[in-house]
C-alpha cells in the first residue's frame, strides 16, 4: 500500500479544487441518512486524507472520527481542528489494520482510496473491518477510479496542475498486465521571494473491477444498495470514470 503524500499535502486541497467538496460532502450527508439508520450519529472518514470531508460532514451533525496512514496528511487536518474545533478524532492507522473504540453508524471513503491498496486481499481486509465496526444496518459509501479513467484517462494522458504559487507535474504509467498504473509527480512550490522548490513522488493505484468489488462485498457482509458514476447521483456508463457504491452492513 502507498504511504506517501509527504510532499503535496499542504497543497492537496489546493490541486484538487475542481472537487465540489460541499456537493460531495451533501451526497455523502443524504445517503447516509436515507440509507442507515434512523438516526446516524457516529461516522468514520476511512484514508480521511486532510480531512476536508470530515470537516464538512462534521457541520452536517456527524460526530466523526478520521483516519489516514499519512502523517503529513493528518498534521494538515489537526491543523485545521485546531483553528475551527469540531470535536474530530484523529488516528493514524493503516485503513487494512485500524482499530476503534467502538461501533460506528457509517462509513465513507472516498477520492479513490481504495485504489491504492494493492492487493485484493488487502481490499477484503479493509472491507471486512469496515465490516466489523458498522453496526448492522450501517452504510458505508467509497469511491474508485474506473478501468475506464486507468486505460483512457491515465494511460494516454499525463497532466499539469496549476494554482497560484505552486505546478504540479504529473506522469502516469499504466500496466496493463497487473492493471497498476504508477504516478510520478514533481511539485514546484514558489518561494516569497520567486524562486521555486522542486519535490518528487511516486504512487501507485490498482484497477479493480466491478465484478471483484462486488464479490469482495457480498464475501465481507454487504449488500450493495446503488452505484452512481458521480456524487451527482449520476447514472454509471461504459466510459464513466468513477465508480460511487452504496453498501449496507447484512450480516
Amino acid at each position: 500500500m502507498n504511504e506517501q503524500y509527504s510532499v503535496i499535502s499542504r497543497y492537496y486541497e489546493l490541486l484538487n479544487s475542481e472537487v465540489d467538496y460541499e456537493a460531495f460532502a451533501d451526497f455523502l450527508a443524504k445517503i447516509i441518512k436515507e440509507k442507515g439508520i434512523a438516526y446516524p450519529e457516529l461516522a468514520l472518514d476511512l484514508a480521511c486524507g486532510t480531512g476536508k470531508l470530515t470537516r464538512l460532514l462534521a457541520d452536517r451533525g456527524f460526530d466523526m472520527t478520521g483516519i489516514d496512514l499519512s502523517t503529513d496528511m493528518l498534521m494538515v487536518a489537526r491543523q485545521e481542528e485546531l483553528k475551527d474545533p469540531k470535536g474530530i478524532l484523529y488516528l493514524c492507522q493503516d485503513m487494512r489494520e485500524f482499530e476503534l473504540y467502538g461501533t460506528v453508524d457509517a462509513c465513507v471513503c472516498c477520492l479513490d482510496s481504495i485504489n491504492y491498496l494493492l492487493k485484493t486481499a488487502d481490499v477484503e481486509k479493509c472491507f471486512s473491518l469496515v465490516h466489523n465496526y458498522l453496526v448492522p444496518e450501517g452504510v458505508f459509501i467509497f469511491d474508485v477510479n474506473t478501468p475506464h479513467r486507468f486505460e483512457e484517462g491515465y494511460a494516454r494522458h499525463d497532466y499539469v496542475l496549476e494554482e497560484e504559487g505552486v505546478l504540479l507535474a504529473w506522469q502516469n504509467f499504466y500496466n496493463p498486465k497487473n492493471k497498476t498504473c504508477d504516478f510520478v509527480l514533481s511539485l514546484f512550490s514558489e518561494n516569497e521571494d520567486g524562486s521555486y522548490e522542486r519535490y518528487d513522488e511516486e504512487q501507485r493505484e490498482k484497477c479493480y473491477s466491478m465484478s471483484t468489488l462486488k464479490k469482495l462485498l457480498a464475501k465481507t457482509g454487504f449488500e450493495v444498495l446503488d452505484i452512481y458514476g458521480g456524487y451527482d447521483f449520476s447514472v454509471i456508463y461504459d466510459n464513466s470514470d468513477k465508480w460511487f457504491f452504496v453498501c449496507k452492513c447484512i450480516k
